[in-house]
């Protein structure tokens, strides 16, 4: 059996923000002044892995004691742009989740619900303490939600097979000022066609989220762990941000056959990956 350690972990993909350094007040812009010019950062297969790892003691440790000093970091036209784990928030907040995905037997034998409510607790007086706490990062499990498509465009999808110890990649990143734009009017296309559903409903959330965030951020759409999931073929021909967009538009020209068309391609592509969920 592997090591933690060395774990690949397939299933996660991730909706990042990245904020300049402009935007965190201090002494908490110093941090990641001082952390950006580390040469050992680590990866988003790190951070799933010490996730992991805290689910192996007995009892298991659902949510990290102290909150991660990590992040994601990148640098564009000379300016560095942070994107924190926030693993202890996040951890909360998938964990108020967890009952909607797992069965309850399973869910009782990963985490007893004597650690839940306690685990549930603590988020409530954490919250108290600090109410406009948001996540940098949103995760799902084997799927992209076709609502996080609608935030970027096929021409600023990178696809990358990968080779030897070079793992695949698929990701999608654009300026924070262009994803709220399409929020806008992709909502406006959805409302005036079908009026409420579960996209827009998706739309709407994310919308919100995103206003929460500095102007001049960056928006990372990356496949994560699935890649190592999907064959290179499927993911080569993976074009489903020009598939959701090519579905607005036909809605907003009226033109529901072509609507229906790339619906029915996503809904197709993304069925598979979630056989493999099942299979797995």
């Amino acid at each position: 059996m592997p090591k933690v350690s060395s774990l690949i972990v397939p299933y996660a993909t991730y909706l990042r923000v990245y904020e300049p350094l402009a935007a965190f007040p201090e002494p908490e812009r110093g941090h990641w002044a001082r952390y950006a010019r580390r040469p050992d950062r680590p990866s988003y297969q790190d951070e799933l892995r010490r996730s992991l790892s805290d689910l192996l003691p007995t009892p298991p440790v659902p949510v990290p004691v102290h909150e991660s000093g990590d992040a994601f970091v990148l640098e564009v036209d000379g300016v560095v742009c942070v994107c924190p784990w926030r693993t202890r928030l996040r951890g909360w907040q998938a964990l108020a989740e967890l009952g909607d995905e797992l069965p309850r037997p399973v869910l009782e034998a990963v985490l007893p619900e004597v650690v839940r409510q306690q685990a549930a607790q603590d988020y409530e007086r954490w919250l108290a303490r600090n109410p406009d706490a948001r996540p940098w990062i949103r995760t799902a499990t084997w799927q992209v939600p076709l609502n996080w498509f609608v935030l970027v465009t096929d021409e600023e999808r990178r696809f990358d097979k990968g080779s030897g110890d070079v793992p695949p990649m698929l990701r999608y990143r654009t300026p924070m000022v262009q994803a709220r734009r399409r929020v806008a009017r992709g909502l406006r296309a959805l409302k005036e066609a079908i009026d409420e559903g579960p996209l827009i409903d998706g739309l709407v959330d994310v919308g919100r989220w995103l206003e929460e965030f500095h102007p001049r951020s960056l928006v990372e759409l990356d496949y994560g762990g699935l890649v190592h999931t999907l064959p290179a073929g499927e993911l080569e021909d993976d074009h489903s941000a020009a598939d959701v967009a090519e579905g607005i538009q036909a809605l907003r020209s009226g033109d529901g056959v072509a609507a229906g068309e790339a619906y029915a391609r996503l809904v197709e592509r993304w069925r598979s990956v979630r056989d493999r969920r099942s299979a797995n």
